[in-house]
């Protein structure tokens, strides 16, 4: 496509090209103490079975989020700076302003976007729920099926007792990513009917997961939505991966994370207090991405119309 492209959006803000600058370092910034964190790790062989999940899990490189995109409704001034790090396809210059070109985008990018939008949505319209408990993690490790970071970190309890408390309490996990690591004995024990077909049907937004998997969707509309939103949606997933784990059967004093002992009544209030104020946080930046991703794609239909 032409260096002159008509662009396909009429953005709101043009940032100069100091600005975007700063913008971009404050992004590095943010960021960068978990990446070289994670990259230093694995140089030496070494995990963190709390952090590194947010780059081993989650698929999104660690340069790729240390990389700055503008939000959408912004372009850029079209200097050297711009042209050199804001390249064709995905990025075009019309009339001295450099912006996201919509047309750049495939096809199946587009329906991405559209399925992310509409499974935000309809998580969005459902009530929270907030009754789970984190007893994910206890149904993974049940019988001692599948206990995944015993190399680094061992079980706070005994194996007896695990079991025990996973046998005394209702089981009600929504979000079948967590599911499908249960132990299988411990299947059964869930009172919501989980398969793969029907993975979405039961989303909501109280559940840390799905809260979590904000990162997900956030990454995989990139560079269309933006990186403020992404860099949140980042945090966010430390803060509720964090408590996924401090609830969790795992003693993690050694990582410098406390548990909350859910087996026990005060423990299962922390948990629920914290995670209604996180599923605060998320219902933001949910609300954020599918209001960033109607904007551009209502854009596109308007380029493909």
């Amino acid at each position: 496509m032409p260096e002159t492209a008509t662009p396909v959006t009429a953005p709101l803000v043009v940032l100069t090209t100091d600005a975007w600058q700063e913008r971009e370092r404050a992004h590095r910034a943010r960021v960068e103490p978990f990446t070289r964190a994670f990259r230093e790790r694995r140089a030496r062989g070494a995990s963190h079975p709390v952090l590194d999940f947010l780059f081993t899990y989650y698929h999104f490189s660690t340069g790729r989020l240390e990389t700055w995109h503008p939000a959408t409704g912004e372009a850029l001034e079209d200097s050297a700076a711009a042209q050199a790090r804001f390249r064709a396809p995905v990025y075009q210059a019309h009339e001295g302003v450099r912006s996201r070109d919509l047309r750049a985008m495939t096809d199946a990018q587009r329906s991405r976007l559209h399925e992310t939008r509409a499974l935000l949505y309809r998580t969005q319209s459902r009530a929270a729920q907030f009754g789970c408990f984190g007893m994910h993690e206890w149904a993974m490790v049940y019988g001692g099926h599948d206990v995944r970071h015993e190399a680094v970190a061992p079980l706070r309890l005994e194996q007896a007792e695990i079991d025990a408390f996973v046998e005394s309490r209702p089981i009600v996990c929504s979000h079948f990513d967590a599911f499908r690591f249960f132990a299988p004995a411990a299947r059964p024990l869930n009172r919501l009917p989980l398969a793969w077909e029907t993975r979405d049907d039961l989303e909501q937004p109280g559940c840390i997961h799905a809260n979590m998997d904000l990162y997900r969707w956030a990454y995989t509309s990139m560079p269309w939505v933006g990186s403020d939103v992404l860099v949140e949606c980042f945090e966010l997933a430390l803060a509720l991966r964090e408590l996924d784990m401090q609830a969790g059967p795992y003693d993690l004093r050694a990582f410098e994370v406390m548990p909350v002992c859910i087996e026990t009544p005060e423990g299962r209030e922390e948990y629920q207090r914290r995670q209604r104020a996180l599923s605060e946080r998320a219902a933001v930046l949910r609300a954020r991405l599918i209001a960033s991703l109607d904007d551009v794609l209502r854009h596109a239909r308007v380029m493909s119309a």
